[in-house]
Parts: C-alpha cells; structure tokens; sequence
C-alpha cells in the first residue's frame, strides 16, 4: 500500500519540523516520501531536499493513504486546513521528535507537533493540532484543548486548564493550579513572551509581564 505523508506549510516552522517528521518515518521504518504542500507554489519544486507542491498537486498525487501534518503557526488556519483535509478524506499526522519524553495517562489527538525536547508528564489530555515547540513541557494533570500553540521554553505546569486556540509565547512561564482550582487559560487568549502567569486569563485577552496582566489597548 503506498503512502505519501506531508508538512502544510513551508515557512519556519514547516521546515522546522520536517526533520522531525523526518526522524519519526525512520524510527517506524517506514520508507514513504514526505513532501511538504505550500499554496503558494504554482508548480512543483523542492525545498530542502523534499518535493514542495500547492494543494490542489497533492490531491492529484498517487497514494493509497495521504496524511498530513499542519505546519501552520496560526491556529485558526490550522483549524480550516484541517476541516479541508477532513472533507478530502485525508488523516491528521502527528510526529513527535525522537527524544520527546511522554510519562504515563496521557492523551493526545490527532494532528500534534511535539519538537526536540519536549515532554509531556502524566495524566494529560491534549486536543487535536497541537503544537509544543523545543523545550516546551506540560506538568501533571493539565487539560489541553484543540488547535493550542507552545512557543520554545513554555512551562505549563501542572492542573492548568488551556481552552482551544490560545497561545502560549516563548518561555512563558504558567502557575500550577490545584485540583480544585485550576489555573484556566481562556479561549484564544495569547500569554505574552516570557510571561509569568499567577491567575487565570480570560477567553480572548493578551497578558504580559511578571505577574503577567492584561494588555490594555491604547
């Protein structure tokens, strides 16, 4: 059965993590071309040794089996990538780099990115499409929703809630909550780089500094 796997996305992060994606076929032995789509390309070339394609080349490709990484930053074209690929009969890929530590109970859907040096402890559920960039870590008991974005560095320590979209900036630091109250970062809010997060952020908002607090607009 032939397969053809993909990185969407051939900026930074794409070719970021295509050695990763790279990586994880040899450790499963699986010989399958990876090919990264980028809609901007009106005909196919190559990026860093790999055939780069539009979508619609993708589609025409011949393949029993296609499955595709979002190597989107944004997480809200990540989420209609992924309902496009889903409508095209094409799985969401996760790839986890080789040295990414993951402990025990944990649940991650379809479609995530964990990069070099990540680790995830124990008893965690993490939604689909999520990204957690070097060195990022995830603590006890945290609940992630879908299409979530870790910077390099991000500390999400343990009973953290963090709802669908939000980001988290690079070496943002998050408070561990308790069972019974867990520190909640809202849907869509964005944690400043090298925040340091004490409280619970509301859905939508932009927080910086230590303590981090809300950005007001000028």
């Amino acid at each position: 059965m032939t397969k053809l796997y993909a990185i969407y996305g051939a900026s930074g992060c794409g070719r970021s993590l295509m050695p990763v994606a790279r990586q994880q076929l040899a450790r499963e032995q699986d010989s399958s071309e990876v090919v990264f789509i980028d809609d901007a390309f009106t005909e196919i070339g190559a990026i860093n040794g790999h055939r780069a394609m539009n979508y619609a080349d993708f589609l025409n490709e011949s393949a029993a089996v296609k499955s595709v990484q979002i190597a989107i930053a944004h997480s809200h074209v990540r989420e209609k990538i992924a309902h496009r690929l889903a409508q095209d009969g094409i799985t969401l890929w996760s790839i986890y780099a080789d040295n990414v530590v993951l402990m025990d109970q944990i649940e991650i859907a379809e479609g995530s990115a964990l990069s070099p040096f990540v680790t995830i402890t124990s008893n965690i559920k993490i939604g689909k499409c999520f990204h957690a960039n070097l060195y990022s870590y995830v603590e006890h008991d945290c609940i992630i929703g879908d299409f979530v974005t870790f910077a390099p560095g991000v500390k999400c320590n343990g009973n953290i809630h963090i709802e669908d979209h939000a980001y988290i900036g690079a070496g943002a630091v998050i408070k561990q909550g308790t069972p019974d109250r867990p520190v909640v970062i809202g849907r869509g809010a964005i944690v400043g780089m090298g925040a340091v997060v004490t409280k619970s952020v509301p859905a939508g908002v932009t927080v910086v500094g230590n303590p981090a607090r809300i950005l007001k607009s000028k």
